[in-house]
């Protein structure tokens, strides 16, 4: 398979992402109702690809996002200049000292083990964020000669956060386009997000309008079911067969129903317990298919394996290499990422170079 055709320019940024940045807490080997003593890690959908690009693929990335002026919002901030993401697009948000009109998010998120699956809870209601209106950001501005960006990234956490954002998302999706960038979007449903604001109904009229207006479009099985109503055949509720055939015959009905989309990328991931899942991932370019076939890997910390998988995939793209390259480039980072605590990629270019090329895990020094 050839490569996923990319037009230059100059740019101040090789990614731009829009979403939420939140605070989250950690209880490392514990239980979050039992826990004493927390890890903090900064994190999000969105933002986890721009900080993957940024810190192991060394790529200029920065966040559109929004926070309350407080010291959490300080230290989430910190947080992610500590990870390398331009934060000059974040709008700050007068605080008013209790949080009663705007606060940052939290989030809660075990870590999981054996037979005990990873478990989060969120408390982001009513975050800076998830107040932003049509118009808060000039994005002819930020995509114009005088910045501009080489990619422009969003997905469906950031659409689901209120009834606001994914006006927000659609306003930045248009300006990208207008700018002639390719725009991603990372599906990822959140039960917990829709529930109170229409469930899966709104989740796909929300993500079935948005996903008509982008050039990639990422996702699991459930984000594919639960978001554009395109499920898999034959694959059970508990995932423990993934059937390949099935898997692209769900992909080619994606791009039958969306004909915008240059390319559809699905992960692939089997739970055998919290520390050892089968992963791997396949795309569908043009009319041709790109499979990384599933391998068992072992996980200190799945959350945000999916966005590392993005972040990869993506980077090969930018790089022009071919889409079979990519593919097995976001997977390796993925895999890489879930060896490690928090959120975001804690591995090196050089660590996914040596796994693509079948290097082991002997130690090296």
């Amino acid at each position: 398979m050839h490569a996923f055709q990319i037009k230059e320019r100059p740019a101040r940024w090789d990614l731009i992402s829009l979403g939420e940045v939140m605070l989250r807490f950690d209880p490392l080997e514990t239980r979050i109702h039992t826990a004493r003593h927390f890890q903090i890690w900064e994190g999000g959908g969105e933002y986890n690809v721009a900080r993957g690009l940024r810190r192991c693929f060394g790529l200029r990335t920065a966040i559109v996002t929004a926070l309350a002026d407080n010291p959490i919002g300080r230290l989430v901030e910190d947080l992610m200049l500590q990870g390398g993401v331009d934060t000059s697009l974040v709008h700050w948000v007068p605080y008013d000292g209790v949080g009663r009109s705007v606060r940052n998010g939290l989030n809660f998120t075990e870590r999981g083990f054996g037979i005990r699956a990873a478990a989060g809870c969120s408390d982001r209601g009513h975050t800076a964020i998830a107040q932003s209106m049509p118009g808060a950001w000039d994005w002819d501005g930020i995509f114009g000669t005088n910045n501009g960006t080489g990619w422009f990234h969003t997905g469906g956490i950031f659409a689901a956060l209120s009834e606001t954002t994914p006006a927000v998302a659609a306003e930045a999706i248009a300006a990208a386009r207008r700018a002639g960038m390719p725009v991603s979007y990372d599906l990822n449903y959140r039960e917990s997000l829709w529930k109170s604001i229409g469930g899966r109904v709104r989740a796909q009229e929300v993500n079935r309008e948005l996903v008509r207006q982008v050039d990639v479009l990422l996702g699991n099985e459930e984000d594919f079911s639960a978001m554009l109503g395109i499920a898999p055949q034959g694959v059970s509720d508990k995932f423990a067969e993934l059937p390949v055939a099935a898997y692209e015959r769900m992909l080619r009905d994606v791009a039958a129903a969306y004909p915008n989309l240059r390319l559809i990328a699905t992960t692939l991931r089997t739970a055998h317990t919290a520390t050892r899942n089968a992963w791997g991932a396949m795309a569908l370019c043009g009319d041709e298919i790109a499979h990384t076939p599933q391998r068992d890997i072992e996980i200190l910390d799945r959350v945000g394996g999916g966005d590392s998988f993005a972040s990869g995939l993506i980077y090969g793209l930018l790089q022009g290499k071919p889409v079979e390259w990519a593919v097995r480039c976001g997977v390796v980072h993925g895999a890489l990422a879930m060896t490690t605590p928090g959120d975001t990629s804690m591995a090196t270019l050089a660590e996914v170079e040596r796994v693509m090329q079948g290097g082991s895990a002997r130690i090296s020094r």
